[in-house]
């Protein structure tokens, strides 16, 4: 089996609630993601989902997906697209860095071998635990007392796990923590998560006002040895995400005890593939996982539902269902939310269709 085309497609996904706020003043109203169709000689079509949370998240932006295509796609034509190590050393030798452009074709490639081995990917990833895996629901930057109406609004739609947006004015995100706090049942779990939108002294002050509060930290500061000093001011239990992206970020993390959950996001660290390297570390040295990406439709959202349900319980703190966050659906079969809780796909591959008048014409075109 070889690689004949890689096609992209833009598809714009529109929030419900209107806006996504989140640190640094920054939000979002309509997400602009990127299908990928990786097709071969066999007749099989893989699909890929990337979308970034804007441009000022992390160093990836909507448009660089597409031209970084243009640029690693012709190199791999001609491979076959189940051999993912080859697959992955190829498109690392092609960009150096730009792990969430090769996302997306990582992905297509794993729909592939599901498709061509007839096994859902949970198979293949290692299994299916269970019928179904908790979620969590992230709570947009607003006010103390509407972010706390969100968090009793969610919990009737079955979500147990809340995380909370803050990362700006500290005295504000205190008052924010404190009103949703107020609002927990026991068994719920909520997270302050600022982004790396605090200043060291900023996140020493909440994190000290907080303290008889049960909360998790996340990544209050830029930088890992900011995070690392926050993290031995305080008790309360603490998260990393945007500055593991690598195996190496999660030895230097557990070396160091600088965190008890990580948060693994898909396309940060290049594909199914990484991920599923980073999984199985974290695993081996029981480090608790969120699983999740930067965004996305239903496409997306499968591939997350994949590696989470292919992760053992105890291990998997969370995950995300961003398909039901926006008001498209552009692609049938892809995982819904059943009262807080999700699934993955039973078929093979990820088990989705991309909807050919959702996701419109092609954009990026990439042949022999």
């Amino acid at each position: 089996m070889k690689i004949t085309a890689i096609r992209a497609h833009r598809v714009e996904l529109p929030l419900h609630e209107g806006t996504y706020k989140w640190s640094g003043g920054n939000a979002v109203t309509i997400f602009d993601s990127t299908v990928i169709a990786v097709e071969t000689d066999a007749g099989i079509t893989g699909y890929g989902e990337v979308c970034p949370l804007g441009s000022a998240y992390l160093p990836s932006y909507a448009e660089g997906v597409r031209t970084g295509l243009k640029e690693i796609g012709p190199k791999l034509l001609g491979l076959d697209p189940r051999d993912l190590a080859v697959l992955n050393q190829r498109m690392d030798q092609a960009m150096r860095g730009h792990p969430y452009v090769k996302s997306g074709i990582d992905v297509a490639c794993w729909d592939i071998l599901g498709k061509a081995t007839g096994l859902p990917v949970v198979t293949l990833l290692g299994g299916r635990f269970g019928a179904d895996f908790k979620l969590y629901r992230a709570i947009s930057q607003e006010s103390p007392a509407e972010m706390a109406k969100r968090v009793h609004q969610y919990r009737a739609e079955g979500y147990t796990k809340f995380q909370l947006k803050v990362g700006s004015d500290p005295d504000t995100d205190i008052d924010r923590i404190k009103a949703c706090a107020a609002e927990l049942q026991r068994g719920d779990v909520l997270i302050a998560d600022a982004n790396t939108g605090w200043l060291m002294h900023e996140a020493a002050r909440v994190v000290d006002a907080v303290r008889d509060i049960d909360v998790y930290i996340e990544q209050p500061c830029m930088s890992y040895e900011e995070c690392l000093a926050i993290r031995r001011r305080t008790a309360r239990p603490f998260i990393l995400d945007e500055v593991i992206d690598s195996l190496a970020a999660v030895l230097k993390g557990q070396a160091d005890l600088a965190m008890d959950v990580i948060n693994l996001k898909i396309s940060k660290v290049g594909g199914l593939t990484k991920a599923k390297q980073i999984r199985d570390l974290c695993q081996a040295l029981g480090i608790a996982m969120t699983i999740e990406d930067t965004w996305g439709g239903d496409i997306a959202t499968s591939a997350i539902a994949h590696l989470a349900h292919s992760t053992p319980p105890e291990l998997l703190f969370s995950a995300t269902d961003f398909n039901s966050y926006v008001t498209r659906s552009i692609a049938e079969g892809g995982p819904t939310r059943n009262h807080g809780r999700m699934a993955a796909s039973t078929a093979p591959g990820l088990g989705v269709t991309p909807r050919a008048e959702v996701i419109g014409p092609t954009v990026v075109n990439i042949t022999g």
